[in-house]
């Protein structure tokens, strides 16, 4: 495939992700893709969550999990995670570029407060709870729909670990950072700063925590140098929870850009992992996304050309060649 036959391939996609392959790969001008980020709300997959919002605020009656999940029933045995709860819906709204006006008009975040607990504790929807990840999309969605969530972060500072990350098992007694949990961490503190501006105390974790990363390479032990496990190089869409270097680079592109400088040299191998997977016609290929129902599929099936992966690691590509004598 031609670099113009991918460009027209990838533009010919749903405004979530058209929008972006207009702005961060085909350089037009912000008249163009702001208009067709516009339609998110009103066409294809931005739509048709809308559609779906209960009453209540919600998305099929819960906040994690939706309300007729059977935690043990054949679901939760097979290890299936639904996806279509409010969390994960407005994590998808939110990364796709919804304009949060759309939900701010439609009072979502105060019918949330009204009606969303979470299912550990039967805690309030914007307190979080005390799941790292959780609590870092709490913070990501909340500054989004203009909540505050200050508490949140302050949760986030408390609860950094001694190596500068996090882990969701830290309240089963884990003391060493995960790689999901840090990386999810550290996107709902950028997610924060972006919105609502520096402050010492949060920079500082973050930088702590990107350390931690950064000082891994972000695929390896630091203890014996190996590679940490099997899913460092799993590029499935979307995402949820899951890490990988594609995952952890795209951050760090966006930290880049928040807080100025150039990529970290340490990144290295794991962007020539990320270019490895590229296939001879220019795409990157779905390797599946994590199991569970979900309101309509959003990409390839396993084993075919991924528009969502291709323009990831593209942009990706495109971000680290940009420095002088690293491309």
């Amino acid at each position: 495939m031609s670099a113009d036959a991918s460009l027209a391939w990838l533009l010919d996609s749903d405004p979530a992700l058209r929008w972006q392959v207009e702005r961060d790969l085909a350089g037009r001008p912000p008249a163009v893709w702001e208009a067709t980020r516009a339609r998110i709300a009103t066409e294809g997959f931005g739509a048709q969550l809308l559609e779906r919002q209960d009453p209540d605020g919600q998305w099929a009656g819960g906040a994690f999990f939706p309300a007729d999940f059977d935690f043990d029933g054949p679901e939760a045995a097979r290890g299936e995670q639904p996806w279509t709860a409010t969390t994960w819906t407005l994590n998808m709204l939110r990364e796709w570029g919804l304009d949060p006006k759309t939900l701010r008009e439609r009072r979502t975040a105060e019918l949330l407060a009204a009606n969303s607990r979470w299912e550990y504790d039967d805690l309030p929807y914007w307190g979080g709870e005390v799941d790292c990840c959780i609590n870092a999309w709490t913070v990501a969605n909340g500054v989004w729909l203009g909540v505050d969530t200050m508490g949140l972060v302050d949760w986030f500072l408390e609860h950094q670990l001694p190596d500068g990350g996090w882990n969701c098992a830290w309240v089963e007694g884990s003391t060493r950072s995960s790689f999901h949990s840090t990386l999810n961490s550290l996107k709902g503190l950028l997610a924060h700063e972006t919105a609502v501006g520096r402050t010492t105390e949060v920079t500082e974790a973050r930088r702590r925590a990107e350390e931690y990363l950064l000082q891994r390479g972000l695929f390896r032990r630091l203890s014996t140098g190996e590679p940490v496990a099997a899913w460092i190089d799993h590029f499935g869409y979307p995402y949820y929870w899951r890490y990988s270097v594609l995952n952890a680079a795209e951050y760090f592109r966006q930290a880049v850009r928040f807080d100025g400088g150039t990529p970290d040299p340490r990144m290295a191998e794991a962007v020539e992992m990320i270019r490895a997977a590229r296939q001879p016609d220019g795409t990157w290929l779905q390797a599946g996304r994590p199991p569970g129902r979900v309101w309509f599929e959003v990409d390839a099936p396993a084993g075919a050309p991924s528009k969502w992966l291709t323009l990831f690691a593209t942009r990706v590509l495109a971000w680290w060649d940009s420095v002088p004598d690293r491309g």
